[in-house]
Formats: C-alpha cells, sequence, structure tokens
C-alpha cells in the first residue's frame, strides 16, 4: 500500500515545533513520517539538532502514524543501545517504527574522538552492528569482538514484531550491497536515470521484491523565486557527492563548501517548483519506479503552507495511483 510521508528535519527545526508539524500533517493526510537523526545540523544556517530517539516516543504517542529514523550505529552509538531503543518504540507501538541504518557522517560521528574509518572499514562495521541487533531481538546473548564490541548482552524488553532494518543507500554500489542484507532499501531523490540504477542495483543484489522508501528532497513555496532562495540558503551545502559529505566535520565546513554552489547546481538535487502539478508528476514517476513509501523533505523554512497545499492538492492525486 502506497503510503506518503512527511519528513521531519530535526537539522532545521526545534522538536517542538516539528511535534506541531508531524500532527498537522496527519490532519492533511500524510500518512507516515520519516526523521533525521544527527549530532550537527548540516550548516549554522539550520540551526538546529534534537535527539531524534527522545522526540520519537512523543510523536508516535502524539499521533496515529508510522515512523521511521536513519540511524549509523557502530561510533555514536553502539548497536546494544540502538537494538534496545528500537525494541522498546517497536513494544510500545507495534508495526508503527522502522529504521534505517547507514554508514554515517563525520559531521555527526566524529564528536567521540575516535578514528574516522574508510568506507570499507564503515561497511563492514555496519554490518556487524545489524547482525547484533538482531540477534539481540531474537532473544539471544550477545558476545562479539570485531569492529565493534559485545559483551554477554541481553534483551530482556522485546517486541512481538521485529522492526524492520533498511538499508540507507544513495549510490548503486551500495543499493546492491544493502539489497543482500537489508530488509528495505531508503534512498533519496536524485536524477531519474541515477534514481532508477540504484533501484535496479538493490533489486539485481537481492533486494528484488523488498520494500523501497525514497526521501524526496523539494522546494514547495508561494512562489518560483521564494521556492528557489529557501533551498539554497538551508540546502546548498547538501548537494555535493556523498563521498565528500561523509567527510567533512563541522557545519562551518559545510557552509565553506555551500558557498561555492549556485542557484542553478541546487536545482539539479532538489526538485524546486511553486507549482503542485510539477510536484505531482515528479512524484507519479517515483511511485512508477517501484518506490511504497514516499516521505517528502521541504527543504525550506516554510513548512505550513506546504503542508496544508500537499494535502489538499497532492496527496489526493497520488493516493488514486495504483500502487
Amino acid at each position: 500500500m502506497l503510503r506518503i510521508g512527511y519528513h521531519a528535519s530535526h537539522e532545521q527545526f526545534k522538536p517542538s515545533t516539528l511535534l506541531s508539524y508531524v500532527q498537522l500533517a496527519q490532519q492533511a493526510g500524510f500518512t507516515a513520517v520519516s526523521c533525521s537523526d544527527h549530532f550537527h545540523p548540516w550548516s549554522p544556517n539550520q540551526g538546529e539538532s534534537g535527539f531524534a530517539w527522545s522526540w520519537l516516543g512523543a510523536a508516535l504517542q502524539a499521533t496515529t502514524l508510522s515512523f521511521g529514523v536513519v540511524n549509523a550505529p557502530g561510533q555514536r552509538y553502539h548497536p546494544a543501545i540502538i537494538a534496545q531503543a528500537a525494541a522498546t518504540l517497536a513494544e510500545m507501538f507495534p508495526e508503527r517504527f522502522w529504521m534505517a541504518v547507514g554508514t554515517g557522517q563525520a559531521l555527526n560521528e566524529h564528536i567521540t574522538g575516535e578514528r574516522w574509518p574508510a568506507k570499507a572499514d564503515r561497511n563492514a562495521r555496519l554490518k556487524e552492528c545489524v547482525e547484533v541487533i538482531r540477534a539481540l531481538w531474537n532473544g539471544e546473548t550477545v558476545s562479539h569482538k570485531g569492529l565493534v564490541t559485545v559483551e554477554e548482552a541481553t534483551l530482556y524488553t522485546r517486541p512481538v514484531v521485529k522492526p524492520l532494518i533498511f538499508g540507507a543507500a544513495v549510490t548503486s554500489k551500495t543499493a546492491e550491497w544493502v539489497g543482500s542484507w537489508a530488509d528495505g532499501l531508503l534512498t533519496i531523490s536524485q536524477p531519474r536515470e541515477q534514481l532508477r540504477e540504484v533501484v535496479d542495483a538493490f533489486r539485481n543484489g537481492g533486494g528484488a521484491g523488498k520494500p523501497m522508501h525514497l526521501k524526496v528532497q523539494l522546494s514547495y513555496a508561494a512562489s518560483e523565486e521564494t521556492a528557489r532562495q529557501g533551498a539554497y540558503d538551508q540546502w546548498r551545502a547538501n548537494i555535493y557527492p556523498n563521498a565528500m559529505l561523509t567527510e567533512l566535520r563541522t557545519p562551518e565546513q559545510f557552509d565553506m563548501a555551500g558557498s561555492l554552489v549556485n542557484l542553478k547546481e541546487v536545482d539539479k538535487m532538489v526538485r524546486i517548483s511553486s507549482d503542485v502539478h510539477q510536484h505531482i508528476d515528479w512524484l507519479q514517476d517515483d511511485i512508477e519506479l517501484g518506490f511504497d513509501q514516499l516521505f517528502l523533505h521541504n527543504v525550506n523554512r516554510e513548512q505550513e503552507r506546504y503542508i496544508d497545499d500537499f494535502g489538499e492538492k497532492v496527496l489526493p492525486s497520488l493516493f488514486k495511483v495504483p500502487s
């Protein structure tokens, strides 16, 4: 069943404000929520970074929507703690919580003072973490010594239905890899042919028949100029290749990188339009690629107008599309 979700960006808004936005999104007809899990924002212009796991409990209680979070276990988070946190939410709110896991960014993970590993080592560490989390959810007592260490850990509070673990992937190479072990794929919007390559790689890697979620980066506002300026102000530092985004260490470094970006470059990675019909066309293309959940991230600060307009004009059109 197709779900259209609201993306709650902890980098951009206070947790209390985001709680009101997800309640408005439910009233408008959104049927799911995804959220980010950062220690730092991408840029000082964004200016926030609440703790996603505390917020999730409040948001699940305040709505009837399903929620997902993107998490990077292994450095800032020990996998046993993530297993416990996810199990608690899944026990309290059955079949309403899922998580996606990725290898993270130095921006958030370097705060522990540990070495930031190379990509291959981060991949191996993530796979170990997923194995630990699943073993704990299965009721096993886990001792593990590798890139992460666990000693005699047993999870006593476990959900009846385990949360799905999605693999977060931006490139086709990573998507093919997560297809072999993840319960589903979470990726982000990008030019159509590149997105198709990610989908095909995931399916070819073992993900055929598994669910696929897409985080759609868009900018919608009352005018084209406002939408474009809002995207430029809030999201220009995020358009670089993933290999670069994972290596920068501070919001100030992202700001410096963003200062080199022009408005035309932002258009390549953010869908900018004040026309709801244009957004409908773009989103219908996503559905045709096989995504069963779309999480719409309006990257500018004008959230209430966006929620109202998409609830009135966009969501009804999309829910008519066969899924």
